[in-house]
């Protein structure tokens, strides 16, 4: 399935955990970016495609103020981020060189960008909150990204938090960070999620409000099973 505006909306009902679980049963084990943590509490789940920045380590001929003003700069690539998108940065987890600040994600907000995921930090906080751009990132730092690292392009296949991240995959964001779904797997997520959070909502009722034990519970035994069986045919009525 295309990444259509459904998608979207179907993505925001399943969390990033439920994601992880769904996506691990195919096989895929490292779709979470570590470092990925919301700037500010209470942000909503978000998603759209991967709009994907790359740095590199720093070295000192190229990380310099003035490449501020190159053709390859992270100027020019919010120029070319599309509306709705999840700008992701292979900041290489350096926590001491902000990677974007207050004037880089106003601009950002201009453009409609949807959010922005790093595993590097941000300056400029009080700014970056004042735009009101979503970030998920690994903290803050004064120093601006030249300090200690090179930016070199943007829309390439790179590395966010350990994870392999690839132009236009699928970005989904919460409270427990940021995961990335394959386009290929977009399908399955939306098939298979909205049914994984059916269930688990179901024994966290069981557990709560019925007093259930854990074991033959979560994993379900076949008595379990049976009787969420007929919870979900009692759905379809």
């Amino acid at each position: 399935m295309a990444m259509t505006k459904e998608a979207i909306e179907a993505l925001k009902h399943i969390s990033t955990a439920t994601i992880t679980t769904v996506l691990l049963k195919k096989g895929l084990r490292n779709i979470w970016m570590r470092g990925t943590r919301p700037l500010r509490p209470g942000l909503p789940r978000l998603v759209g495609p991967a709009f994907t920045l790359r740095f590199v380590p720093a070295r000192e001929d190229l990380a310099t103020p003035e490449s501020w003003a190159s053709p390859i700069s992270t100027r020019a690539a919010i120029e070319a981020m599309p509306e709705g998108c999840i700008a992701v940065i292979d900041s290489m987890g350096i926590k001491d060189a902000g990677v974007f600040g207050d004037i880089l994600c106003a601009r950002m907000v201009k453009r409609k960008v949807t959010a922005l995921v790093t595993d590097g930090v941000v300056r400029d906080v009080e700014g970056v909150l004042g735009t009101g751009l979503p970030v998920w990132c690994d903290g803050a730092a004064a120093p601006p990204s030249v300090a200690g690292i090179t930016f070199v392009g943007w829309e390439q296949p790179i590395g966010c938090g350990g994870v392999a991240v690839f132009p236009n995959d699928i970005i989904v964001a919460d409270q427990d960070g940021a995961v990335v779904i394959p386009q290929a797997l977009l399908d399955h997520v939306l098939t298979e999620g909205p049914g994984q959070e059916r269930m688990e909502a179901w024994i966290v009722n069981e557990v709560i409000n019925n007093g259930a034990v854990l074991p033959g519970l979560y994993p379900m035994n076949a008595e379990t099973k049976a009787r969420y069986a007929e919870f979900e045919k009692s759905l379809k009525k």
